[in-house]
């Protein structure tokens, strides 16, 4: 058996594995998929500091661990009010959390603050290089993926009764605990219609590139990459959003799945190079080993790191205000 042939059952057999457990926590949501996202933000991080010490950096990792928990931990704000204040307080005592907000621009406040005061003693190397590091792998990896789990839970307690009425017939009549599970649905769908739409895009753009691809999408950072492949990966995302739409998603109006498969048709592509341009400067192919046949987390997620806040700002901003 070839090594090429090797490298695509690994392949397939880790995504026949992953993916049916990664729908499943995506559908169902809550804190199952706050752990999910959480681990592939560790991991990332781990594996983009990595990177960074192949230049020269020395990241403080425990700082950045921490503070893109707490990020994610700020994304899943309304289950924290719901679930955790009264194990420790009495309903009705008048005592809440911080905004969901006020939560992200404390934790971040004090993450620059901390990572600062910690060079100031560390005496490892250049300052620019491991701050630097250390808060560009927060905020690309740690606050991009929470927007990721900011998406999720759009849908629920936050989700607005307007749209609800608008698309359910006899809304005004169901009970708050029934609208609750109805568009928290609807959220577990979307996430799993973006990933669908990530995997096409990914999919229509490698065999769209091998069988068309010609001319050359950004040699200097990605040589196999293709203009022909990428508007095949363009046209899958933007299609299978629309597929989405008419099959599942129903709060959704046909042009704003369109404008969703557009952000990830490109950014998602984009994402990808951004990723790629880490490894060669790094001087590397994967950004890890830890998947059979796949390279490391980093590399699976990059396009839905770079995806995920645009999401958000647009779900939230656009499609649900």
């Amino acid at each position: 058996m070839t090594t090429k042939s090797s490298n695509l059952i690994s392949r397939v057999s880790v995504a026949l594995t992953a993916i049916p457990a990664l729908l499943y926590i995506s559908y169902n949501g809550g804190i199952l998929f706050f752990l999910l996202v959480s681990a592939i933000s560790l991991l990332s991080m781990k594996e983009f500091y990595d990177l960074a010490a192949l230049k020269g950096a020395s990241p403080q990792r425990t700082a950045g661990y921490a503070a893109a928990l707490l990020v994610n931990l700020a994304f899943f704000h309304e289950q924290l009010q719901s679930f955790i204040v009264p194990l420790f307080v009495e309903r009705g005592a008048g005592i809440s959390l911080l905004t969901k907000l006020q939560m992200l621009i404390t934790v971040l406040f004090l993450f620059l603050v901390l990572t600062l005061l910690i060079e100031l003693f560390r005496n490892k190397g250049s300052l620019f290089l491991n701050a630097g590091y250390t808060i560009l792998g927060v905020m690309y990896v740690g606050l991009f993926l929470g927007a990721l789990i900011g998406i999720r839970e759009l849908f629920g307690n936050e989700f607005p009764l307007w749209l609800l009425r608008k698309h359910i017939d006899g809304a005004t009549g169901i009970s708050d605990s029934s609208s609750h599970a109805i568009t928290y649905t609807w959220g577990g769908l979307t996430i799993i219609s973006i990933f669908a739409s990530i995997w096409i895009c990914d999919t229509a753009a490698y065999f769209g590139g091998l069988a068309m691809g010609k001319h050359k999408l950004f040699e200097r950072v990605s040589p196999n990459k293709t203009w022909e492949g990428a508007l095949w990966g363009f046209a899958g995302a933007i299609l299978t959003m629309m597929a989405a739409q008419k099959l599942f998603i129903a709060y959704l109006e046909f042009h704003q799945a369109i404008i969703i498969g557009l952000i990830i048709g490109i950014f998602g592509q984009l994402g990808d190079l951004v990723e790629s341009l880490f490894k060669r400067d790094a001087g590397v192919k994967d950004s890890s080993n830890i998947i059979p046949g796949h390279g490391g987390v980093f590399d699976r997620f990059d396009s839905l790191i770079f995806v995920s806040p645009i999401l958000y700002l647009y779900i939230d901003f656009v499609v649900l205000s």
